[in-house]
């Protein structure tokens, strides 16, 4: 998949099986046919499916959907389940292994998400190979119960004012009333857990997020 990595950034969807009351198949197929240009499985925490091969079949479905719709589709945190259903990217966390080698692992063709908090953190994900770094939480979030406090988008402005150029990807708490805050900060786009999964229109919250 020829990609370009800002403007795939731009409406990033992430949604595991905890985050919503619908078919999770169902909910992306709105959200792919509204126009995200991203979708992470994030099945993780309370009320996520714990049985690998039924998480395993989860993915698969969604990979073929998102291929459908040619929209990258990122598996969060799970090496191995990136590599098995030869996912298009890979993000992970601060706390999930050693990013570097990690990187490693993947194919050269495969996307690399890390999240980073700090301006260091997000220096250290450069070096260790990041095509893209998650910057949040923006503002307070219930969709992730070990979120760190908020650091808005002046975060944002700062790693970009201490010379960070990798691509930026805001998370956290974001409704449709910050996109043009967090893009002037220097975002090149937005990754929405709730917004999107829990909208009462699902065509109607995307099309906003593009702005």
């Amino acid at each position: 998949m020829n990609l370009n990595v800002k403007e795939a950034l731009s409406v990033y969807f992430i949604c595991g099986t905890q985050d919503v009351v619908r078919p999770l198949d169902e909910i992306l197929t709105e959200a792919l046919e509204a126009g995200i240009t991203m979708f992470q499985l994030r099945e993780k925490g309370e009320g996520s499916i714990q049985d690998k091969e039924e998480r395993y079949a989860l993915a698969r479905r969604l990979k073929q959907l998102c291929s459908s719709y040619h929209v990258p589709f990122v598996v969060n945190d799970d090496v191995e389940l990136a590599l098995e259903v030869e996912a298009d990217g890979l993000h992970i966390g601060q706390d999930d292994g050693d990013a570097s080698k990690i990187k490693g692992r993947l194919p050269s063709s495969m996307l690399f998400g890390i999240s980073a908090y700090t301006v260091e953190e997000a220096e250290q994900a450069i070096r260790d190979g990041a095509d893209y770094i998650g910057v949040g939480p923006m503002y307070a979030t219930r969709s992730k119960a070990d979120a760190k406090s908020a650091v808005g988008p002046e975060r944002i402005r700062l790693m970009r004012d201490q010379g960070v150029d990798l691509p930026i990807v805001a998370i956290g708490g974001i409704t449709t009333s910050h996109v043009k805050e967090i893009k002037k900060a220097g975002a090149d786009g937005v990754s929405i857990i709730s917004a999107i999964a829990r909208a009462s229109s699902i065509e109607k919250a995307v099309r906003l997020f593009k702005g």
